[in-house]
């Protein structure tokens, strides 16, 4: 596919532009040039190792890929962390590892699926990109959707009784799916991510490529953000990384979905807020559009709540 060298030669370089002449004594001294963070990146599916930075959310980071590969940004599904299978344990979410090397899956074979919803709950667990595509992020064994061989993890939802949903957030899909009447059959349209040859069938544990053997030891992450400019922050606390594990948790049971950078921001939002009514306010004016219900809302609190007794 590619080479082992440009697997173990991941992570973000820090660049500095050529150190200023020197000036007379009695001239202030010249601000030193701020670090470039300068992160590498493959189709997940093989290609040469790019290099892209200057970007601030998703939206940026995929229009940074896509044009060091010579493709359309609407190609890109999804991008994992140091590891080129569709391993929805190593999703790019709100923040990147200062060491981590992107991969990122494009488009490849589009399919068709009758469903027909014999029970309330489908088994599906959908999250998006960021960037406007919903995705399968799980599937329960012994659903209805675990019982259709062609419907993969990794797929991209494209159309629902060819209705495009192409743009839509990962909540609103789960919503639509939810919604759909029992007994009545209805159609996805689906598209997989490409893949190699080498990804199609199991792989043994010693296959696994460097890069997935490596564990980031920067401590250090480069925040992503919907709105706003990206910042480097230190690796999230015990408390941070237990809460929000909770919180995504609660999103799946509750909504039918995960997505760790809004489990994230829900635990932002609690440090804020000193009881369950400030912070269902708080949730309401920064996350209004997902009308979350009250009983969610405490229940999230009270997860909160035990991550951080839990964590000192």
């Amino acid at each position: 596919m590619e080479s082992e060298k440009a697997r173990e030669s991941g992570g973000a370089e820090t660049l500095q532009g050529p150190a200023p002449p020197p000036s007379p004594a009695e001239a202030p001294a010249a601000p030193r040039a701020r670090p470039r963070l300068v992160f590498r990146t493959q189709l997940a599916h093989g290609s040469p190792t790019g290099k892209i930075e200057g970007f601030t959310n998703v939206r940026e980071l995929y229009a940074k890929i896509a044009e060091a590969f010579g493709i359309a940004p609407t190609e890109i599904l999804f991008c994992t962390l140091n590891s080129h299978k569709v391993d929805m344990q190593k999703l790019l979410g709100g923040q990147i590892g200062l060491e981590d090397f992107i991969f990122a899956h494009v488009r490849g074979e589009t399919k068709e699926v009758e469903v027909t919803k014999t029970e309330d709950a489908l088994g599906l667990t959908i999250t998006d990109n960021g960037a406007g595509y919903a995705f399968i992020k799980r599937i329960k064994e012994g659903s209805i959707i675990n019982r259709i061989e062609t419907v993969c993890v990794g797929d991209s939802i494209e159309a629902i009784n060819d209705y495009s949903i192409v743009g839509c957030r990962h909540y609103e899909v789960a919503k639509m799916l939810r919604e759909l009447p029992k007994s009545q059959p209805f159609t996805l349209r689906l598209v997989q991510p490409k893949r190699a040859f080498d990804m199609i069938g199991q792989r043994s544990r010693s296959s696994k490529c460097p890069m997935e053997a490596k564990v980031a030891s920067g401590r250090e992450t480069l925040r992503l953000r919907s709105g706003g400019a990206a910042t480097v922050e230190e690796v999230p606390s015990e408390f941070e990384e237990e809460a929000s594990q909770k919180v995504d948790d609660l999103l799946e049971s509750y909504m039918g979905i995960r997505d760790p950078e809004l489990a994230s921001t829900m635990v932002e939002t609690s440090k804020k807020t000193a009881s369950v009514q400030e912070f269902a306010r708080c949730l309401d004016s920064v996350l209004g559009e997902f009308a979350f219900p009250d009983e969610f809302v405490v229940e999230v609190w009270a997860a909160i709540g035990e991550a951080r007794e839990a964590c000192g």
